[in-house]
């Protein structure tokens, strides 16, 4: 039966610790694996496993499109098809040769706003919780980190990300099929903690801020991200039913009221070093992304409210540290 491989990254680290961790969650990952999982989950295999032998002359993970090209002939066609039976594709972009992967979110413009305001990533260990389909990761790589574990239970995501690791060859990232819940049960500490739009998904936020604190090291930085309600006379928003027409937004804090949260939950030096508003220029529907986008979500008279009468989305980017020294 088709799956996807974890096993050269769950065997490739030079950190012995590191290693023998990863091996740890080998037959949970397996478990979460099972093609019968999600409906359409053997059909992204089918995708995958007909992409053409590659072989890269040249990887670029430091520019705003993940890239990479070779000197090899093939089928344009038959990477194209294949990678768009991968749609959507929210996190990006990508650029395999000519092809052009344009998805929903330009997630570097969200790493260029925060990449020199972060604790340098040479030679660190690095945890992505709620990762996509990696593009961060790459850009972690790309900006020295040793090892970048990427988690997301989303199946599409980690096919997606197998994808383009079937062109790129990392064996210092993966995006690995859990939650973050499975994570925190059986943690290592690592240098560097992101949790980039996970929180106000979470039913208990705080529980994740505290899974989050057990996986960095004493001293080891949290890069999170996450909306907010960007209002002086509200602590909180906690929208009923939908929020810019999206399900599973269980609540959006203030600064303040986040920055108690994380203090609450054992972090200092707690930071802000990004807010903005969402832009229909950052997020919006492609041909790689064709359903629906932010536009969708905001009120077609007056973009600063959602359909539902919300603020429209801001968000912003929190660092903290986790006491202690190494």
């Amino acid at each position: 039966m088709k799956t996807l491989n974890y096993d050269q990254f769950l065997h490739a680290s030079h950190d012995t610790n590191l290693g023998q961790w990863l091996q740890s969650l080998s037959a949970t990952i397996e478990a979460q694996s099972n093609p019968k999982r999600h409906g359409h989950f053997t059909g992204w295999l089918d995708a995958l496993h007909s992409l053409p032998d590659y072989q890269a002359s040249a990887i670029d993970l430091n520019s705003e499109r993940v890239s990479v090209k070779t000197n090899q002939q093939y089928n344009v066609q038959q990477i194209e098809s294949a990678l768009k039976r991968l749609r959507p594709w929210r996190k990006g972009p990508f650029q395999i040769d000519d092809l052009f992967i344009d998805s929903e979110w330009r997630s570097n413009l969200k790493w260029d706003r925060i990449k020199n305001k972060i604790a340098p990533l040479a030679g660190r260990n690095v945890l992505d919780v709620g990762c996509g389909n990696g593009y961060y990761g790459y850009r972690m790589l790309g900006a020295g980190a040793k090892t970048v574990v990427g988690v997301d239970p989303g199946e599409l995501f980690c096919t997606q990300f197998a994808a383009v690791n079937h062109f790129i060859k990392s064996a210092q990232l993966s995006v690995l099929p859990l939650t973050g819940e499975m994570i925190f049960a059986n943690p290592y500490q690592f240098d560097t903690v992101f949790s980039m739009g996970v929180v106000s998904h979470r039913r208990d936020p705080q529980e994740h801020l505290k899974g989050l604190l057990e996986c960095l090291r004493d001293g080891g930085e949290l890069v999170l991200e996450t909306l907010i309600i960007d209002h002086t006379d509200a602590l909180s928003l906690v929208p009923q039913d939908r929020y810019a027409n999206m399900r599973n937004v269980w609540i959006l804090p203030s600064l303040p009221l986040l920055t108690n949260m994380l203090s609450d939950a054992g972090f200092s030096e707690i930071k802000c070093i990004d807010s903005c508003k969402t832009t229909t220029n950052e997020q919006r529907s492609t041909d790689w992304m064709p359903t629906h986008s932010l536009i969708n979500g905001l009120n077609p008279d007056d973009p600063n409210q959602t359909i539902e009468g919300h603020p429209a989305p801001t968000r912003c980017v929190v660092i903290a540290q986790k006491p202690g020294k190494v």
